[in-house]
């Protein structure tokens, strides 16, 4: 266990800390939240850099960083539902994109093959985190102000990032497919 995966690990136990406290009513939750779920964000760059700058990475850090991902990323789409900011036929897609190539993963595995993070990929996710990291952002700060543009923002600018991230959720899965689709016609050794 290196330093690149306690980071990736820590993101899947931030983001239980991050569901808790969305999930209070106090004030000063929603502030809590986002600061969570803005470290949990950061630890994704950093395990990635800690990997890539000490030589670090390993299979299980291949397969777990994406999986500690897509838990993060999941998890706040559904806390996310009930203020209304992102419609559950989105969450739906990209949860089961998610899913859809984690099994992909999965089958490569099985296939003596490890499909990683391409750029579209690492586009996808900056896109969830940054509209994810928006939505937060903005409950933290109603609960400061009044301010129109609060509303503002979230109802014009909010759903333009919402297209953005599921129009990259849906292309990376698509490529990810389409790179991968001879896994669908090999039969494993």
């Amino acid at each position: 266990m290196n330093l690149s995966n306690c980071l990736t690990l820590s993101r899947i136990l931030l983001t239980i800390v991050f569901v808790g406290a969305l999930a209070l009513s106090a004030p000063w939750s929603d502030c809590v939240a986002f600061g969570i779920f803005a470290l949990a964000s950061f630890t994704d760059w950093l395990d990635g850099y800690v990997a890539r700058r000490y030589q670090s990475c390993t299979n299980f850090g291949r397969f777990i960083d994406p999986l500690a991902d897509k838990i993060l990323v999941a998890a706040a789409l559904i806390a996310l539902i009930p203020f209304q900011a992102f419609p559950p036929w989105v969450v739906i897609i990209i949860i089961a994109r998610e899913f859809s190539i984690t099994g992909l993963r999965l089958l490569a595995l099985d296939r003596g093959a490890l499909i990683v993070a391409d750029s579209w990929g690492k586009q996808k996710t900056f896109w969830q985190l940054t509209t994810i990291l928006f939505y937060l952002f903005l409950l933290a700060a109603k609960n400061y102000s009044c301010s129109p543009w609060i509303s503002w923002l979230w109802m014009h600018v909010g759903p333009l990032l919402v297209g953005i991230t599921l129009l990259y959720t849906l292309c990376s899965g698509f490529f990810y497919f389409w790179k991968n689709r001879t896994l669908f016609y090999t039969h494993p050794s």
